[in-house]
């Protein structure tokens, strides 16, 4: 079976949007600046957006303060006027997911539940704001499975009535270009997804590699 192509979905939502007069709402799942500086570029001309910063996986606390701050800045360096929704952090959320699962690698049950989670909370908050979409800066990764990120986030949106906007914002070298962006705006480019799961694998793999 063919994969499906959200790049190109996307693609197309956004030149049926670019034909309208007026723009849509999205709340914005933001994981980090660097995820978010080609997406808010990509999106910004087509879109209201609202950064939502849902993120209970982040560890420890000054990692998830530090990730949050260089969101504020390069919004501001970019000087779009998009505003930023904090949920308060939580870690015992993420941890409650991820009992269990502790030793699962990278993209495994664990990262599911955790992306589950981050989607569930912001199809929510898109319904109780009155957002006309929503979306996350997640499918920008390479070690995110966009395919099951696109696929949970049209359950969502069924289940609260607020249009998913599909993506893979890789596509169009956005993975590449959030590098450049990154280095245009010296961006802190964490070594880890955010929990201390990923973290501990980093470093596992860091000193196995020299």
């Amino acid at each position: 079976m063919a994969k499906t192509n959200y790049g190109k979905i996307l693609d197309g939502k956004l030149k049926d949007i670019s034909e309208k007069c007026e723009k849509p709402s999205l709340l914005l799942h933001a994981c980090c600046a660097p995820c978010s500086s080609h997406t808010l570029d990509f999106l910004n001309d087509y879109f209201d957006i609202l950064l939502y910063f849902c993120n209970p996986n982040i560890s420890p606390e000054s990692e998830f303060i530090y990730r949050l701050d260089e969101l504020k800045r390069l919004v501001a360096e970019m000087d779009f006027n998009i505003p930023v929704e904090v949920e308060e952090y939580k870690p015992e959320i993420f941890y409650s997911l991820a009992k269990g699962l502790e030793n699962l690698p990278e993209r495994s049950e664990r990262c599911r539940k955790c992306i589950r989670y981050r989607l569930e909370m912001s199809g929510q908050k898109a319904k109780m704001l009155g957002c006309d979409y929503f979306t996350t800066t997640l499918t920008i990764s390479p070690h995110k499975d966009s395919g099951f990120i696109n696929e949970y986030g049209a359950e969502v949106a069924e289940k609260y009535g607020v249009e998913y906007l599909f993506s893979d914002f890789k596509k169009h070298d956005g993975y590449r270009h959030s590098i450049e962006l990154s280095k245009k705006y010296n961006l802190y480019r964490q070594n880890y997804c955010g929990c201390i799961y990923s973290k501990i694998n980093s470093e596992k793999d860091r000193l196995k590699n020299g």
